[in-house]
């Protein structure tokens, strides 16, 4: 009789573990944004019908996208950060999840080249100061 007491709470203490490790996102699945109808994009943690519905209907119109930053420029709305929670959220594009975003090359960044047009050999850079190294080297200099 106690056996089957003790049983029934180690199950009902189980089914509240599994519970719990579901509902915090512990566990999701992969979503291929290329190929995901509506209903698979919308089951991605964030994406909800309308956003889901746009995604597709881009990606009928205009072919499949190519990387996050082409995600996020040809559906409005969903900018990068929204594009790196929903692949941390298990969105992937050309079956690649996060590391996506990092691999790419940054229109941002400018490498100085040569006149040949090699890359330069690498400068070593003075680190930065922080804004209270500034002031306090701003308040000294006025004393």
């Amino acid at each position: 009789m106690l056996l089957k007491y003790i049983q029934s709470i180690f199950q009902i203490v189980m089914a509240g573990f599994l519970g719990l490790f579901i509902l915090t996102g512990y566990v999701h699945a992969k979503v291929e944004v290329n190929s995901a109808d509506q209903t698979a994009l919308e089951s991605v943690r964030g994406l909800g019908p309308s956003k889901a519905k746009a995604i597709w209907q881009e990606r009928q119109k205009n072919g499949p996208f190519k990387s996050p930053t082409d995600l996020h420029s040809r559906v409005k709305g969903i900018g990068e950060k929204t594009v790196e929670r929903l692949m941390q959220n298990g969105l992937t594009i050309n079956s690649k999840g996060m590391a996506t975003k990092a691999s790419e090359p940054s229109s941002k960044r400018s490498v100085a080249k040569d006149k040949e047009g090699q890359p330069k050999a690498s400068v070593e850079k003075t680190p930065k100061q922080s804004r209270k190294t500034k002031e306090e080297k701003k308040s000294k200099e006025a004393f």
